[in-house]
């Protein structure tokens, strides 16, 4: 069973230890840590925002964060989304940001969420969609390792259910 809970320090070793190559590196940074490999001086550029741990029974299983990118508080921008390499391919990122979207929307009362991918980065697109993320028309470019490379913003919306108590 796939729950989310807080970001703890000793989540650290766990999740640098899935960046084990510079393209996972590169999609899951954006360039924004800089140059591969991945340090713990690098990733506390995440401690800024609010982090979670997806966990598969007792175990870290992914990592994702959640902050409000701009001046309004009723949209939320999900990033730095990693899954244990050894776990790809079995619905953990799809479950992990579904409970994300529950936190969103139920506790924080967000009424948007926006994600951006890599045009390139195809299996995290179709996570993303999978979970019920729509293209925004907003395409963007990251500098990642001297590079520009395009990127799709996604978005999905509170559901009108989801004032009555369902969920996404």
């Amino acid at each position: 069973m796939i729950r989310i809970r807080p970001y703890l320090d000793t989540d650290q070793d766990t999740v640098l230890s899935w960046c084990r190559d510079e393209e996972t590196f590169q999609r899951w940074t954006a360039g924004t840590m800089g140059e591969y490999p991945v340090t713990a001086e690098k990733f506390e550029k995440t401690a800024s925002v609010m982090r979670f741990t997806a966990l598969d029974g007792d175990e870290p299983a992914g990592f994702f964060t959640v902050r409000i990118p701009g001046e309004d508080p009723n949209e939320l921008r999900f990033g730095y989304v990693l899954v244990d390499p050894d776990r790809r391919g079995k619905g953990i990122g799809k479950r992990m940001l579904t409970l994300g979207l529950q936190f969103a929307f139920q506790i924080y009362g967000a009424e948007r969420v926006t994600i951006g991918v890599l045009e390139s980065n195809t299996p995290a697109r179709a996570c993303y969609q999978a979970v019920g993320f729509t293209g925004t028309g907003v395409h963007e470019i990251y500098h990642i390792a001297g590079q520009d490379q395009p990127a799709l913003e996604l978005e999905y919306r509170r559901p009108q259910a989801q004032h009555t108590g369902a969920q996404p």
